[in-house]
């Protein structure tokens, strides 16, 4: 599966602060729970990153509509 594979999947994603300082994205699918903790430096490169798809995804978009 990639990232442009769709799928059919309910999931939840809870994004937050933990006690001891990292940023924690919980995904819940199902029966299946993934915590993931990241400090706040790598969270800050997971929101370039998330920018850049952002505006990749709109500059798509916007071909599509010429």
């Amino acid at each position: 599966m990639g990232i442009n594979t769709e799928r059919d999947i309910e999931a939840s994603l809870q994004i937050g602060p933990t006690d001891k300082g990292m940023i924690r994205l919980y995904i819940e699918a199902g029966d299946m729970e993934i915590p993931m903790d990241f400090t706040p430096d790598e969270a800050e490169e997971i929101v370039e990153e998330i920018q850049s798809a952002i505006q990749t995804a709109k500059d798509l978009a916007s071909k599509g509509r010429r």
